[in-house]
């Protein structure tokens, strides 16, 4: 047995056209006062930020997240460098420019 429909009142009774301008009116009435859209964002952000244990969490995601699109850390003493290798590149640089 089907449950008993709600009658749609006011707005929810215009066509999905009706709806839409509705809408962006209100969106563009409240977009152009600026200051005021800065405020709510400001106050947003340290109702937020005043839990230390959630910031913690989103910084640490963050840290992980970059971590893993740079690859693996390769160290400055791996394998393949050694400081004679590092000499020898900078003997070569030196002596394979022109005099000025």
């Amino acid at each position: 047995m089907e449950a008993p429909r709600k009658s749609l009142r006011g707005l929810a009774s215009a066509d999905p056209e009706t709806r839409r301008q509705v809408a962006r009116k209100g969106g563009q009435a409240v977009s152009q006062n600026r200051e005021h859209m800065a405020e709510i964002g400001r106050k947003g952000g340290e109702a937020v930020s005043r839990d230390r244990q959630h910031m913690a969490e989103i910084g640490r995601r963050g840290g992980e997240v970059s971590q893993s699109l740079r690859g693996p850390k390769k160290s400055q003493f791996s394998e393949e460098w050694s400081p004679a290798q590092s000499e020898e590149e900078t003997t070569s640089e030196t002596h394979s420019g022109s005099a000025a």
